[in-house]
């Protein structure tokens, strides 16, 4: 078993007593001391501050945004602004006033719509588009959705597959240059992959289809998880589109940010009904959580708790890490392997992965174990555990893990 803290020796003692603050915050982790929940990466539970401000909105300000005068109304209305301006500056945008936010219900939703209402005014027949097919579904099918819609007006758009390392479950940048060619005219790609936590290297894409292509960037695992920020010097893409749920808001709410650099301004289609204010409310309330408690510092913590939960696993026969399996462990050469972050999935080779999932409910781990909607995946034949962890998390829920495990052979 893993032994050691996850973090560097002096770093440990400011760092516990700052996640021991940090978890006191959710009321749902503190009132089941009995459970641990390690399943964040489907959705992440929410801190005080985000359920005060939806009480808080619901109780002195709830109306319809853009569509009255009164006071409740013009609150909500700036409500709405402000967290579209919050969102700008969390990201760290270069420029705002170029930029847009657009608020949706969730990644899904919000990739949908880019490809619906934007892809498919910005192709032409011959062009050729570059998506991944073992990311998320809801990175693929969106895309080829927009295929058929254009294939229905005559117009024919060739998709082409982001090369994968079969080794690491990253792209494979050294295959790029056989996928790119002169008619690309745009990249959809994911920031943190939701099976193998791996960091995906966007800007490797980035050198490797010039400045020019546009880019879509899957972040519902990074953003709430970790710093992203879309200056060009960091992560040049021209979409980000994340979940508010994963990222410590209520659940049907997130956002499209646009740099609109590239290509035509992004603007939804149809007719726009009245938008989720609570999930607006609560997403401000969280970007602001975060931004205070520091991505930057969740982030350390997370990949030092998945490095120790990697590193145990690994010594166990029995289990098979997916992805990049030294890329976690705590005697790696970081800068040489991929980079991952707070998720770990695994098989147990005799015991099914359901099952497992079920052993480990009954010790009190809530873990996700299922195909993880994984494109191409099939649930039976490719169903794994998830562990994907946050700031509430702790070193002793990975040790008791750990021991579970290990008893199961």
């Amino acid at each position: 078993m893993s032994t050691g803290h996850p973090l560097p020796r002096g770093e440990q003692a400011e760092s516990v007593h700052w996640q021991r603050e940090a978890r006191e915050q959710f009321p749902i982790i503190t009132a089941h001391p009995e459970l641990v929940y390690l399943d964040s990466a489907a959705t992440s539970q929410k801190p005080r501050a985000v359920l005060d401000a939806v009480q808080t909105y619901l109780t002195t300000a709830n109306a319809n945004a853009g569509r009255g005068a009164y006071p409740w109304a013009n609150r909500t209305t700036e409500l709405v602004e402000r967290t579209r301006r919050r969102v700008k500056e969390f990201l760290g945008d270069p420029e705002p006033q170029r930029s847009a936010v657009h608020f949706t219900g969730g990644t899904t939703e919000g990739l949908r719509t880019i490809a619906r209402d934007w892809l498919t005014s910005y192709l032409t027949d011959g062009d050729e588009i570059l998506v991944p097919f073992a990311d998320h579904r809801a990175n693929l099918d969106p895309w080829l959705e927009a295929q058929r819609l254009l294939a229905d007006r005559g117009i024919d758009v060739r998709v082409r597959e982001l090369p994968y390392q079969a080794e690491s479950g990253d792209y494979d940048h050294r295959a790029l240059d056989r996928v790119i060619g002169p008619r690309t005219r745009f990249v959809a790609a994911t920031h943190i992959h939701h099976v193998y936590g791996g960091d995906m290297n966007v800007h490797r894409i980035r050198a490797a289809v010039g400045p020019d292509v546009p880019i879509c960037l899957d972040a519902a695992q990074s953003i709430g998880h970790l710093p992203v920020s879309v200056a060009e010097s960091a992560l040049d893409v021209d979409f980000v589109v994340f979940s508010g749920h994963k990222a410590l808001a209520l659940p049907g709410s997130g956002a499209v940010w646009a740099r609109n650099a590239r290509g035509p301004v992004f603007e939804p289609g149809g007719w726009r009904g009245t938008p989720n204010t609570v999930g607006v409310a609560s997403l401000e309330a969280a970007l602001d959580w975060l931004y205070a408690v520091g991505t930057d510092r969740i982030a350390r913590w997370t990949v030092g708790l998945a490095t120790r939960l990697t590193d145990g696993l690994r010594r166990l026969a029995s289990y098979e890490i997916l992805g990049c399996q030294s890329s976690l462990a705590a005697d790696s050469p970081v800068p040489a392997v991929q980079r991952r972050h707070g998720i770990v999935t695994f098989r147990h080779r005799d015991i099914p992965s359901d099952d497992l999932g079920f052993i480990l409910f009954s010790h009190g781990f809530m873990v996700r174990a299922d195909g993880l909607c994984q494109a191409g995946a099939d649930e039976k034949r490719d169903g794994s555990v998830r562990v994907s962890l946050h700031v509430y998390n702790t070193v002793d829920e990975m040790d008791r893990l750990l021991a579970v495990l290990t008893s199961l052979g």
